[in-house]
């Protein structure tokens, strides 16, 4: 599929939308997940405390200590969901984003009812330097996404880059959680460390 690239996410821009992503497989694999599954590994919740209240799934991920060395390992995550998310990665990536660049986290992410992710701002060099990929799955009408501010509501199935330079923070304070698919994607002219074989990114 040739890219549709239209527009960047300019420092001064909150969001940027990336349009429907046709994600049906996907949203069926989270759906199969036991409960078990979103509480089985919490590094991500114990490493940073602003997503304490979060629940991951977490495919792949950058290890940050050999940074800038692109140390991406797959994760348990990537057995249950790898097959129905990279699909939907590569789609989005074709549409909006230059061929040839490392995901370099993917995780499925789960915001129970009544919990919040509190304001921050995503200072680590690799995620100043990657595209910050939401694509919501399941969400209520009480789910407020907040960057620099101003409340922002996301639709299922369509996929936003959101400025994660800003301050940004969410709400669920619905009586349902919220799920969403969040992926980063650094592009090739970013890549900060050696080039990686196919078998060591979720690319």
């Amino acid at each position: 599929m040739a890219a549709t690239r239209v527009g960047q996410l300019r420092a001064c821009d909150r969001t940027r939308d990336l349009g429907r992503v046709p994600c049906a497989a996907l949203l069926d694999a989270v759906g199969d997940l036991d409960e078990a599954a979103w509480t089985a590994k919490e590094y991500r919740q114990k490493s940073f405390n602003v997503h304490r209240s979060t629940q991951s799934i977490v495919l792949a991920f950058i290890d940050l200590e050999q940074w800038p060395n692109l140390a991406i390992a797959r994760d348990v995550g990537w057995e249950r969901l790898g097959n129905s998310a990279e699909p939907v990665m590569e789609t989005i990536i074709s549409r909006n984003y230059p061929p040839g660049g490392v995901v370099i986290r993917a995780m499925a992410v789960r915001l129970p009812a009544g919990a919040r992710i509190t304001p921050h701002v995503d200072e680590h060099e690799s995620l100043r330097l990657s595209h910050r990929i939401h694509l919501p799955l399941v969400t209520n009408p009480r789910v407020r996404f907040f960057i620099d501010g101003v409340p922002h509501r996301f639709e299922p199935g369509r996929a936003v880059e959101v400025n994660n330079q800003m301050s940004h923070s969410v709400m669920n304070d619905g009586s349902s959680g919220r799920i969403h698919f969040i992926f980063d994607y650094l592009p090739p002219d970013r890549l900060a460390g050696p080039a990686l074989a196919k078998s060591d990114a979720a690319s």
